[in-house]
């Protein structure tokens, strides 16, 4: 069933996620980048998803937990270790990408149809 608030819920979480990457780049420039952030929060929610401590996130949160690059770690991990259940140690490697590859290949058609229809300004 719908809960009404469950869009506030995902609102919030999302925006907290991001918030904090922001404010690690302002408070610590300019030793950290934006390249820093992403492959920090890819990391971290693959490290945090390992330790099963993801998922209760992703519960409360849904789309605001999954959107961000935490979310995205979640998945590689969630995706290796599903893979590893089901082909050993082999599988490990390949079941991160699996279960990315959705998104990766929506990324990739997006980007180049925008490329393709609009000009950029510049």
């Amino acid at each position: 069933m719908f809960n009404p608030y469950s869009l506030l819920i995902a609102f919030v979480l999302g925006g907290v996620i991001c918030m904090l990457g922001q404010l690690v780049m302002d408070l610590t420039p300019p030793f950290v980048t934006p390249g820093h952030v992403m492959v920090g929060y890819v990391t971290l929610g693959a490290v945090i998803s390992a330790l099963g401590l993801y998922q209760p996130l992703v519960d409360l949160g849904g789309a605001g937990a999954t959107i961000p690059l935490s979310g995205f770690g979640h998945s590689l991990a969630q995706g290796a270790i599903e893979g590893a259940r089901q082909s050993g140690v082999l599988g490990a490697f390949g079941g991160g990408v699996q279960a990315t590859s959705v998104g990766i290949a929506a990324a990739v058609i997006f980007g180049y149809t925008t490329a393709v229809l609009f000009n950029p300004k510049g």
